[in-house]
């Protein structure tokens, strides 16, 4: 089982949502040393900006848009500078719909430009952080990489078509991941690289489709943390490389 007692941890995507509220959560319950947190836009980022009031000593932002490697890399030379490794590392970030790009429908609603920003954002972007990640975690102390994904990424469950650009880069991400955890395994054995299925979750990205969502499920950002942070706390050495759902059940590739 993996423990935060005084451990260092990162939060990619950190301005909103499940990010934001896995910031909160971590610094509130005391076990960590530190939190790192990315964010885009500061100033649209209120409730990271609240939170760097309330704990001045342990949480630090830090600007960064995974489609631009430069900032990954500077991101990862300041906590390298600072703390020199990371224990525990979720990667919030991910799009479903962004101004005029929404999921498709049908084969005739495909084009290059938005599927390339599927990937680029989806599927791309976390690769290259785990990229500059990887020297961070070669301290031989028991660490993480999650990174969320989404239940239909799965190439197994896919039963209803459409979202093409979302379902693939999901697909492409869990593929990406999964192979980064066999290089990291060999940097440090004791690494845990996974992809983790949220749920259907109160949140921005999932506020236009919640119309035929059971309450039930449909889950507050408070709940979505915890249930994941439960998953993270209990996987072993043998559970790197799996996609994983909100219960800790292994979902199908």
């Amino acid at each position: 089982m993996l423990s935060l007692t005084q451990g260092v941890v990162l939060i990619v995507g950190a301005s909103q949502g499940i990010g934001l509220g896995f910031v909160g959560r971590l610094l509130a319950a005391g076990q960590v040393s530190r939190v790192y947190a990315t964010y885009r836009h500061w100033e649209t980022a209120t409730g990271l900006q609240a939170l760097a009031d309330q704990y001045p000593e342990r949480l630090c932002c830090l600007g960064m848009d995974l489609t631009d490697e430069a900032q990954i890399v500077a991101g990862c030379d300041r906590i390298q500078a600072d703390v020199g490794k990371l224990h525990w590392v979720i990667n919030c970030v991910g799009i479903l719909h962004e101004g005029t790009l929404h999921p498709e429908k049908s084969l005739r609603q495909v084009q290059i430009d938005p599927l390339q920003r599927y990937f680029l954002v989806n599927s791309i972007g976390p690769l290259l952080l785990a990229k500059h990640l990887l020297p961070l975690f070669s301290h031989g102390e028991p660490s993480l990489l999650a990174t969320l994904s989404a239940k239909v990424g799965s190439i197994g469950d896919n039963y209803l078509g459409g979202w093409y650009g979302y379902r693939a880069s999901k697909a492409a991400l869990n593929m990406f991941m999964r192979t980064a955890a066999i290089e990291y395994r060999r940097k440090n054995p004791h690494s845990i690289v996974v992809v983790l299925h949220p749920g259907t979750t109160d949140t921005r990205l999932s506020q236009p489709f919640q119309k035929n969502v059971p309450a039930a499920q449909l889950f507050s950002v408070e709940r979505t943390v915890d249930q994941l942070l439960n998953v993270m706390a209990n996987l072993h050495e043998n559970d790197s490389g799996q996609f994983l759902s909100w219960d800790g059940s292994r979902l199908p590739w």
